[in-house]
């Protein structure tokens, strides 16, 4: 888990995370808003992840209307949650 909280592994999944845009989750922060999310919570998520004690957020389901009729169901992760997932990705 060191290796996926390093600050150069964290900066890249961080600056992928915003190419990628995207909904927020279930908390409401978008990605404009990760920067200052980061900055307040990021000493406190980060120990939480080394000591194993890191819970993701529920995930945020929405539907969306398929071109052909029905309905497709997204699951749409926290974008704290989505760049802890790419760091551990990197890593992987």
């Amino acid at each position: 888990m060191e290796a996926v909280v390093r600050r150069e592994n964290v900066t890249a999944a961080y600056q992928r995370v915003v190419r990628n845009g995207g909904a927020p989750g279930v908390d409401g922060v978008t990605v404009d808003e990760l920067k200052a999310y980061c900055q307040t919570h990021w000493d406190r998520i980060r120990q939480e992840l080394l000591e194993g004690r890191y819970q993701p957020q529920p995930i945020r389901k929405v539907e969306i209307p398929k071109p052909e009729g029905g309905q497709r169901r997204l699951g749409i992760p926290t974008v704290m949650d989505r760049m802890i997932q790419q760091a551990v990705l990197q890593i992987l």
